[in-house]
């Protein structure tokens, strides 16, 4: 293995640090959608995620996504604690120490259960909530991980590509938040009474400082400075202009250009590159983007037309949809003229590879959706998921946390 680099070190620290930021920036960006009642409940439900998977991965979620294979499922317990994670390098990153990878990796869980958390707000029981996100990044994300970028992971054995999280985060936040949703029901109102955002500027305030974060996100995912990350970053960016363009042009169809479209179609195409950003090119990152903004943008209107399920700030549609097309498109844009560690895909002589995407897409979705339905049904019949219909009518801020966003 090749001796730590001071310059890759720092690059990944920051990374870090830059992906720890998305976990408030998206507290801001649903917190600005919710009610007014509900505004400090929504900004905790991320912000008790920096604290909760922090502990949990320094515990035992490294070791179960990192730590040695047991037959392509997890990892061993040998790194409980962080045991043996120290200054060294390791086959992981071989020019980074052991610990800065696993202090990257951990940002990563930190955020995947923040996002499942806009499919439920402002009817979940706080209690019930910190139950579930122990119980599903240990029991959901750890093994994913493993599966995927665990080294002997089954997906990664296969040779499944997901540059920063597509099929590890994504998807699997997303079809997890439908899940979910289902089990604990809509809102009080839904479909009848008005449910406007209490606060446009927040989620535009969010939308931002997620964007910014995903540099870090998706270019720290290379694990080193060098072109491979610059690479990473300038297709982070394209993508996420051409959602942005396509959603804005959508919404003007419709009326008028909305600010609160353009930003989600933002975090679309944030969330539709990260499986390819770091194989495919620039140009296939604005078709990319562009694709998968129009997706969303159609399944939102479509769920909320039935009005079946109250996944209340489209996770769905934006992360599990988005992330499904990105790990596909994957598959049909990936070219090893990118990245030689990659692959081709279809439209460069390897169809093999978008079959290998959608395998592991099913996989992570058939086991997302199928153990997040039986968490959630447990501590439902444990301690309940939702608050009363009284405390749901005051709103979460008073009822659940004691306290009001404003005087």
């Amino acid at each position: 293995m090749d001796g730590i680099s001071a310059g890759d070190t720092a690059w990944v620290l920051v990374s870090a640090a830059l992906v720890l930021v998305m976990t408030p920036a998206l507290a801001f960006f649903y917190g600005g959608m919710v009610r007014r009642k509900n505004l400090l409940s929504t900004l905790t439900l991320s912000f008790a995620m920096i604290a909760l998977i922090g502990i949990q991965w320094v515990l035992v979620g490294y070791s179960l996504a990192f730590g040695s294979d047991h037959a392509g499922l997890i990892g061993s317990l040998e790194h409980l604690g962080l045991a043996g994670v120290g200054a060294a390098p390791s086959s992981y990153a071989p020019t980074i120490p052991l610990l800065a990878f696993a202090a990257f990796q951990m940002m990563f869980a930190i955020i995947t259960p923040a996002l499942i958390t806009g499919a439920f707000v402002e009817r979940i029981r706080f209690s019930a909530f910190i139950l579930f996100s122990l119980l599903w990044a240990t029991l959901v994300y750890d093994p994913v991980c493993h599966w995927v970028w665990g080294e002997g992971g089954i997906l990664r054995s296969i040779g499944a590509l997901d540059f920063a999280g597509g099929t590890v985060v994504h998807i699997t936040a997303g079809f997890s938040a439908l899940t979910f949703a289902a089990v604990i029901g809509p809102r009080r109102g839904y479909g009848r009474a008005s449910f406007e955002p209490n606060n446009i500027p927040f989620v535009v305030l969010g939308a931002g400082l997620l964007w910014m974060g995903w540099f870090g996100f998706n270019g720290g995912s290379a694990l080193a400075a060098n072109g491979l990350a610059t690479h990473a970053l300038v297709t982070t960016n394209t993508a996420a202009s051409a959602a942005t363009l396509v959603w804005m042009v959508l919404s003007w169809r419709d009326g008028k250009p909305s600010v609160l479209g353009m930003v989600t179609g933002a975090v679309v195409g944030l969330v539709a590159i990260t499986p390819g950003a770091g194989y495919v090119t620039p140009l296939a990152a604005i078709l990319i983007g562009g694709v998968g903004a129009a997706i969303s943008f159609y399944a939102i209107r479509w769920i909320k037309g039935r009005r079946r399920v109250d996944e209340s700030l489209d996770v769905f549609a934006c992360h599990g949809l988005g992330g499904l097309w990105g790990a596909l498109a994957t598959g049909l844009f990936a070219t090893r003229s990118v990245n030689p560690a990659g692959a081709d895909g279809l439209f460069y002589g390897n169809p093999a590879q978008f079959a290998i995407q959608l395998g592991a897409a099913v996989a992570a979705i058939a086991f997302s959706a199928a153990m997040t339905w039986l968490i959630a049904r447990v501590i439902h019949a444990v301690v309940g998921l939702r608050v009363t219909d009284a405390s749901e009518q005051v709103g979460l801020d008073i009822s659940e946390h004691g306290e009001r966003s404003y005087a």
